[in-house]
């Protein structure tokens, strides 16, 4: 392989350099953004004069809700007073993991089991490394698996996996990262606690948000004593179980005694009385407590069971001692057999090799079936050391080990275990741990560790810029804290061209920005109204690529420069282009201006105005009215809008003009009356035409086409609406047995003042049709009865004959069903029925 292929770079290799350079220039810009943070003000570090004061204050906003319930009594408020005081005081909260005092503005958590507050960031480190040890495979075989919990560093109280905290919180839980409000406790956010009291009675605190554990319910509560025979007395919720003293008087478990102790919480006492009572199984009788009835003597049954050849060697039992244990089928020693003996007779072996498996777990056992214990395992097998790292071949029962040393790295990931034959779980190390400490001035004497190590006990002097003012700190925090605050005046010289600064007090860096006014004259005449600006911070341009992971991310850089006077700003009335307005404008951009609006000049249609937005317009006559169009105005190119007479459809042929529309001379199609015919009209003559006019004009003159309600055809000559009703058509009208008849007029017959009656001779025609069919129904009901009577006399003289006959047939024919017996008798008289019925109704329709 040539030198060129061999330095190819290698793409996961690059993409690996990239991940690792971005996580340490992010570790490097958190380390940053900390030490930033770490510069703020802190809780232990306000030096206000009317620090106690205001701690007064707070404590009796804090207790007031609490008070008020109790009548002012706060004596049960000193184990919470003693955790604000320390929220208060300088350096009294300390972080017990990384032993630094805990800050106003940073976040924390609190445990809930003894209250002590800790850094977020502290917390969530120590969970994740109690979690990694306690769930390391060095240690447990089953890593991943399990939900170890994690302790609290003080009181060790156990958490679980999922309550590692992750978020900041105040200290009832309401508010998620609680602002710093220099009037409230710190890291409580103001509201009313609301947390439940331990033990639960039902309440709530009423202190608002606060450290430590909430105070006693002050409530008051009507409460009776613990057996419930004294009356219900007001007493504090906190302390409502009392007792009476009275005898309880409960029955106890015996069921036989009455509690004699004074009034108690809880379950009574066992009867603490004596008595004679039998055992189990009978034979014995001793004096016992009362709460204890049953008991058991040590003396063995000794009954005979159902074998009749053994007893039983149970001891003092209750029931039937059941079945002999040696009945039923049983297996030889190896239980490869099964045997079906007596209970007298012992199983033997069955000569098959036993097969059991040995105490190495691997082997079996290779002797005959056997009583007893199995032998050791001698079987000479490759065996693997301790560590995994060498193989010999010697008995299985042997263990070996090696005399390899560990090379393992111990709990402190620094040193190697050099243990023979290790298996992996090392011991802790023993070697001094050597570390710089967090102050990186002095060196960790403790044993060799993991983790974080103690802080510098040592202290170190931190000055302000004038060294006037100086305050003592812990070894290494002279680069956190902030410098201590001085009271001497800043004597450096002013920077602009004031010829004195502003007072302020002394400081490190830059002096402040002067804020005093410029007051420089601009070139308008006016005077600069804005703040100094001879040393403004100007931010410089240009991108800087960094070196390397090791290098910070640089700030922006900002240059000290002298800016000039901005644009004067005083306002002058202007008057818009089209003259709509008066506006106050910038001096420096006092020219005329567009005011967005229309401009509303009227066009010379005369209907309509200038559309364009607001524009210069030059006046031709200087005399002309200000609301006419100029030559700037947009030209009229609308249709004529203007209203069309009354009737006409038509659009005005013109565009838009001034004045009158002239007459429309277009024509109309139109339909008749009747909708037959279709007619060409002047709009014209249809618009100026009367009711009568328009009438004739629509009208095709034939004649109209509709029915009439009667039927016949309307007479009259094409009309608008409905037609008459006065039909003059002449019809036949006709008596109800239809033989008399006469020709009268439509409508007289339709306004029923004509109608023509049957007379005497339709009368009599009409009955003796009537008698004739009643002599013809009552003749075939009579014919009908007759044939019936025949018919039923031709079936009883059949139904005889089949009797004779059937007499001389032989006994052994079978026996016809009773359908086929009765089926004829059944079906004649219905057949018959039906005839009569159908013949009735043949004479009833004709």
């Amino acid at each position: 392989m040539s030198s060129r292929a061999r330095h190819v770079p290698c793409p996961a290799a690059e993409l690996s350099s990239l991940k690792k350079f971005d996580e340490i220039k992010k570790a490097n810009q958190a380390a940053a953004k900390k030490l930033v943070g770490d510069q703020l003000s802190s809780s232990s570090e306000d030096d206000d004069e009317d620090a106690e004061v205001k701690q007064g204050k707070i404590l009796d906003k804090t207790f007031t809700i609490y008070t008020s319930q109790t009548d002012g009594d706060a004596s049960e408020l000193e184990r919470t007073r003693q955790y604000m005081n320390d929220a208060f005081q300088s350096g009294a909260m300390t972080c017990l993991i990384c032993i630094a005092s805990v800050k106003r503005n940073q976040a924390v958590w609190s445990c809930c089991g003894c209250f002590c507050i800790f850094h977020l960031v502290c917390i969530q480190k120590w969970a994740k490394d109690s979690l990694f040890l306690v769930s390391s495979p060095l240690t447990d075989d089953d890593f991943g698996k399990k939900d170890h919990p994690w302790p609290c560093p003080k009181c060790r109280f156990e958490y679980k996996r999922s309550e590692t905290p992750s978020r900041y919180y105040c200290y009832c839980g309401k508010v998620e990262n609680p602002t710093v409000d220099p009037w409230l406790v710190p890291h409580s956010c103001g509201q009313i606690c609301e947390r439940e009291f331990k033990p639960s009675c039902g309440h709530k605190c009423l202190l608002l948000c606060h450290p430590g554990p909430c105070p006693p319910c002050p409530k008051m509560v009507t409460t009776s004593c613990h057996c419930k025979k004294a009356k219900p007395v007001p007493r504090r919720c906190s302390a409502k179980a009392w007792s009476c003293r009275l005898p309880c008087g409960r029955t106890l478990l015996c069921g036989q005694h009455a509690c004699e102790n004074p009034c108690h919480a809880g379950d009574c006492q066992p009867c603490p009385r004596v008595s004679k009572q039998r055992c189990i199984c009978g034979r014995q009788t001793a004096e016992r407590l009362c709460a204890s009835p049953q008991w058991q003597c040590d003396q063995v049954c000794g009954k005979c069971l159902p074998c009749g050849n053994h007893t039983c060697e149970q001891v003092c039992h209750a029931g039937p001692c059941g079945d002999c244990p040696r009945s039923g089928k049983r297996s030889c020693p190896c239980g490869k057999t099964k045997f079906t003996l007596p209970c007298t007779e012992d199983v033997p072996t069955c000569g098959d090799s036993c097969d059991k498996i040995l105490e190495c777990g691997i082997h079996k056992c290779s002797q005959r079936c056997h009583r007893g214990p199995c032998e050791i395992c001698r079987q000479e097998v490759e065996k693997q050391c301790r560590c995994g790292k060498h193989t010999k071949r010697m008995p299985c029962h042997k263990p070996y080990l090696c005399e390899t040393k560990c090379t393992k790295i111990r709990d402190c990931q620094k040193h190697q275990c050099r243990r023979k034959c290790c298996s992996g779980n090392c011991p802790p190390c023993d070697q001094v741990c050597g570390r710089t400490l967090g102050c990186r001035n002095h060196k960790c004497p403790s044993g060799c560790h993991r983790g974080s190590c103690n802080p510098c006990p040592e202290t170190v002097d931190v000055k302000c810029n004038c060294g006037k003012t100086v305050i003592k700190v812990p070894c290494g925090r002279e680069r956190t804290i902030k410098p201590p605050k001085c009271k001497q005046l800043c004597s450096r010289p002013p920077t602009c061209h004031h010829p004195t600064q502003e007072k302020h007090y002394c400081h490190f860096g830059r002096c402040p920005p002067c804020r005093q006014p410029c007051q420089k004259t601009l070139t308008c005449g006016h005077l600069c109204p804005v703040s100094c600006h001879d040393q403004a911070l100007v931010k410089q341009t240009g991108s800087h690529q960094s070196a390397g992971p090791w290098e910070q991310p640089s700030e922006p850089a900002f240059i000290q420069t002298a800016l000039p006077c901005p644009p004067c700003e005083v306002p002058i009335p202007v008057k818009c282009l089209g003259q709509h307005e008066v506006s106050p404008l910038p001096c420096h951009s006092a020219n005329p201006y567009s005011c967005k609006r229309f401009c509303g000049r009227l066009l010379d249609c005369q209907n309509h105005t200038c559309m364009k937005e607001c524009h210069h317009v030059t006046k031709l006559n200087t005399n002309a009215d200000g609301k006419k169009a100029g030559p700037e105005c947009l030209q009229c190119e609308e249709e004529c809008t203007k209203p069309r007479p009354a009737g006409c459809p038509h659009r005005c042929v013109l565009p838009c003009h001034p004045g009158d529309c002239p007459s429309c001379l277009q024509m109309v199609k139109i339909k008749c009356h009747c909708k037959l015919s279709v007619l060409y009209i002047e709009c014209l003559k249809l618009t100026h035409a009367d009711l009568k006019e328009k009438e004739l004009l629509i009208s095709c003159r034939n004649q109209c086409p509709k029915e009439l309600p009667c039927g016949h055809r309307c007479k009259e000559i094409c009309h608008s609406g409905s037609c008459p009703l006065n039909c003059s058509q002449k019809v036949k009208l006709r008596c109800l047995c239809k033989r008399l008849k006469k020709e009268v007029q439509c409508s007289k017959i339709q306004e029923g003042q004509v109608s023509l009656e049957c007379d005497a001779l339709c009368k009599e025609m009409k009955r003796k049709a009537y008698e004739i069919k009643e002599a013809e129904a009552k003749a075939a009901l009579e014919e009908e009865k007759r044939r019936q009577q025949a018919e039923l006399e031709a079936f009883e003289n059949r139904l005889k004959g089949r009797r004779k006959n059937k007499r001389k047939k032989d006994e052994v024919e079978v026996e016809q069903s009773s359908w086929q017996k009765y089926k004829n008798l059944i079906m004649l008289p219905v057949f018959g029925v039906a005839v009569v019925m159908v013949a009735w109704l043949m004479v009833y329709n004709d």
